[in-house]
């Protein structure tokens, strides 16, 4: 269990959300992928959201559900790639939890994202992609309190993941159900 949230910020396509999803199911701990509770809240899809609605919409709800987050049980948050863009979510991340950026090279980001699955590239190409890595680099980095180096696959990424939690928040993996079966 976790005393505090630890808040997984990067670029989209960086791993937070694939990433996230499958450590805390290996260590038994509380997840919240923010873009996809923001779309359970307004009933579509992040896309949709800023097509209908637009993207200060989008960050105004995102920072209500920061605020909302903080006050559930300490768990792993994936975060948007815009979330940590914004000062005063800088700020609620810092006074509630430790910020890891999971920092995968642009290379890789680039030779796989799904440009139509993430809003803040709707209709636009792997150069935006680009521009916009180089305009978030430095504020992801500054914002790290941990950084999680995601560039060699996922089950390393996995791996490296839940040693960066153990090593830095005395986390134990949880016993293997065959583990506690043979204990009887």
């Amino acid at each position: 269990m976790l005393e505090r949230h630890v808040f997984l910020i990067g670029m989209p396509g960086s791993g937070k959300s694939s990433l996230g999803r499958k450590v805390a199911a290996n260590l038994k701990l509380n997840y919240v992928d923010m873009d996809r509770r923001i779309a359970e809240i307004f009933g579509c899809s992040t896309v949709e959201i800023f097509a209908r609605w637009g993207e200060a919409v989008f960050r105004t709800a995102e920072k209500n559900l920061l605020i909302q987050i903080t006050r559930e049980e300490p768990g792993l948050i994936s975060t948007g790639g815009g979330t940590v863009i914004q000062p005063e979510n800088r700020e609620i991340m810092r006074n509630f939890g430790v910020i890891v950026l999971v920092d995968r090279p642009l290379e890789q980001i680039l030779g796989d994202i799904k440009l139509d699955r993430r809003p803040i590239f709707a209709g636009k190409g792997l150069e935006d992609v680009e521009s916009l890595y180089h305009q978030r680099i430095a504020t992801y980095r500054a914002s790290a309190d941990l950084v999680l180096d995601n560039s060699h696959g996922y089950y390393a990424g996995v791996s490296a993941m839940e040693q960066l939690l153990k090593t830095n928040f005395r986390l134990q993996a949880p016993p293997r159900d065959d583990a506690r079966r043979g204990e009887r």
